[in-house]
């Protein structure tokens, strides 16, 4: 297994696809994908633009779809949520299809939507991303952060060390950025909370009022579900 990282989606090989590749968006996409499909939803279908997903969701039952949009981490004017994990309650969306195009981590969806197999991470379902992996042993695998509309963003190269850390004993590092990303994470592993408020995205959360958020997407491994690709877009859990 060789694992590669890279920082955002503009930053992915336009060549090539991995065996798997993995999305992280930890303030707040992933995070709340990971919780919803936890709580019950049937699917998580992602969209960079937002038209796009008015469109396709259009064609969906109204009592079995729920609109998920987010921008500059407010809530998109005519979408019934935005991308705080804690409205993805069972009571909530189980049994339904989110439809979700947030600013930053659906970009990074959409770019790997062409690997073998597409996992979404966060850090409360890391444990399941690295059993996956174990099992399955990819011979590459792509981590690709969503940063922050194209910037690199600190929290989800800490998650993407989070997965190199654990498996650097049973992978290779495919590129520095995997070295660096593996070093952050082991620096900061007793503190990824601290390090979150330290971010420029957890700046902008804080001044939204968003610190329980923060303190959620921190914590790891808390839900035992696996984000996977089931056709382009959709993911379930596997």
């Amino acid at each position: 297994m060789k694992i590669f990282v890279y920082h955002t989606p503009e930053l992915v090989p336009d060549t090539g696809s991995p065996d798997c590749a993995i999305a992280v968006d930890i303030l707040r996409a992933t995070t709340t994908i990971a919780t919803a499909l936890a709580a019950g939803a049937e699917g998580v279908q992602v969209f960079s633009d937002l038209d796009e997903l008015m469109s396709v969701s259009a064609a969906h039952p109204p009592e079995l779809r729920i609109r998920v949009g987010e921008r500059g981490g407010k809530t998109v004017e005519g979408c019934d949520l935005g991308n705080s994990p804690f409205d993805f309650t069972p009571e909530v969306v189980k049994g339904k299809r989110i439809f979700m195009s947030t600013t930053n981590g659906t970009r990074s969806l959409q770019k790997i939507q062409n690997a073998k197999s597409v996992l979404a991470c966060a850090m409360i379902n890391l444990g399941s991303v690295l059993s996956y992996l174990r099992e399955t042993k990819p011979e590459t695998v792509w981590i690709v952060g969503s940063g922050w509309e194209g910037s690199y963003s600190l929290e989800d190269t800490t998650c993407a060390g989070a997965i190199v850390a654990n498996l650097e004993n049973e992978a290779d590092f495919g590129n520095d950025e995997a070295v660096a990303a593996a070093t952050l994470y082991k620096a900061w592993k007793g503190e990824v909370e601290e390090l979150f408020y330290q971010a420029s995205h957890g700046k902008r959360l804080l001044n939204l009022n968003g610190a329980e958020d923060i303190a959620y997407c921190a914590k790891i491994d808390v839900v035992k579900v696996l984000p996977k690709q089931s056709s382009a877009g959709l993911l379930v859990a596997a």
